[in-house]
C-alpha cells in the first residue's frame, strides 16, 4: 500500500525528507507521519513562527533555525542535510511577507525580480529555488490523506443548508479563488458577507460575525490551478471555534482538496456544538 496518494511515484523513502515548517499543528501532523513511515526527517524552523515542542522533539543536528526571509540560509541547510525531498507546511503571518521580513541576498533578488508580490508568487519563487538543487518539493498534502474533506455531510445526518445557498457560496468562493483575492467567503440568502482576502481566513470569518448570521454559511474552496505544494486551504480547530464566536454554524469544504486538520477532533468539536460541515465536488 502506498505511503500517500499525493507522492510521486519516483519517491524513495530511504532519502532524507526536510519538513520546512511554519505555524500550527500542521507541521507537526507531517512529523507525526513521516516518522512513523520510517523516512529521514529533517526540520528547518522559523523564528517566531515554527511551534517550539516541535523544533524540540528533533536532534540539535537535524534542525536549522532561521529568520522569515533568509532563503539562502535554508538552501544550504537542504543541501548540508543532503535532502531529497522538502516539504512546506504551515503558515507564515502573512504581514511578514511585506513587515518583519529579514531577506538575505538570494531572497531580495527574487523579490526585486516580482512583479507581483503575493502568497503564491513569493512561494512559487522558492519552489523554484529549491528545485534547482535537485530537491523535490512535495505536494503539501503528502502524508495526510486521512485528513482530506470527504464528500458529503461530515457531521452526520442531512446537511440543513438550502441547495441554492451552497452553489452560490461555491460560485462565488471560485471567483475569489479564480481572481486570486482568496480562497473562501461567506453568504448568506444569496448575499455575499464577506470574502477572505490577504488576512486570511480566522480575519474573514470574525468580519462575517458583524452581520447578521443566521443561516449563513462559510465556504472553503481551491484555485483552478491550485499549486500543492504550499498554500494549501486548510480547516481546522481554531477555525471551528472562530465560526463559532462569530454565530456561523454551517462550512462547506471542497471534498477532496481541503486539509481539515485533526480531522476526527474537529467533526467531533464540530457535532458538539451544532454546526455543520459539508464536502462538496
Amino acid at each position: 500500500m502506498p505511503l500517500s496518494a499525493f507522492l510521486p511515484a519516483s519517491f524513495d523513502p530511504r532519502r532524507p525528507l526536510a519538513l520546512i515548517a511554519g505555524q500550527g499543528v500542521y507541521p507537526i501532523l507531517i512529523e507525526r507521519a513521516v516518522r512513523a513511515a520510517g523516512i529521514p526527517l529533517r526540520l528547518i524552523a522559523f523564528d517566531e513562527e515554527t511551534r517550539p515542542d516541535l523544533v524540540g522533539s528533533f536532534a540539535p543536528a537535524d534542525v536549522r533555525r532561521l529568520k522569515v526571509g533568509q532563503l539562502g540560509h535554508m538552501l544550504d541547510a537542504l543541501q548540508d542535510f543532503s535532502a531529497g525531498y522538502a516539504l512546506m507546511a504551515g503558515q507564515i503571518t502573512p504581514r511578514r511577507l511585506f513587515k518583519g521580513l529579514h531577506p538575505d541576498i538570494k531572497a531580495a533578488r527574487i523579490l526585486l525580480s516580482l512583479k507581483r508580490r503575493n502568497a503564491e508568487t513569493i512561494f512559487g519563487a522558492i519552489a523554484q529555488e529549491i528545485e534547482k538543487l535537485g530537491v523535490t518539493l512535495l505536494d503539501a498534502r503528502s502524508f495526510l490523506d486521512d485528513q482530506i474533506a470527504s464528500s458529503g455531510c461530515m457531521t452526520a445526518g442531512r446537511f440543513p443548508m438550502d441547495p441554492e445557498y451552497v452553489t452560490h457560496g461555491v460560485h462565488i468562493a471560485r471567483e475569489c479563488a479564480r481572481l486570486d483575492i482568496g480562497q473562501g467567503c461567506v453568504v448568506r440568502h444569496g448575499t455575499v458577507l464577506a470574502v477572505e482576502a490577504f488576512e486570511g481566513t480566522d480575519e474573514m470569518l470574525r468580519r462575517a460575525g458583524t452581520f447578521k448570521t443566521d443561516d449563513a454559511l462559510f465556504v472553503k474552496t481551491v484555485k483552478s490551478r491550485q499549486d500543492w505544494r504550499f498554500d494549501v486551504p486548510c480547516f481546522g480547530l481554531r477555525s471551528l471555534e472562530t465560526m463559532r464566536e462569530a454565530g456561523l454554524a454551517a462550512a462547506a469544504l471542497e471534498a477532496g482538496k481541503v486539509l481539515i486538520l485533526e480531522k476526527p477532533a474537529v467533526l467531533e468539536r464540530a457535532r458538539a456544538w451544532g454546526i455543520d460541515l459539508f464536502g462538496f465536488e
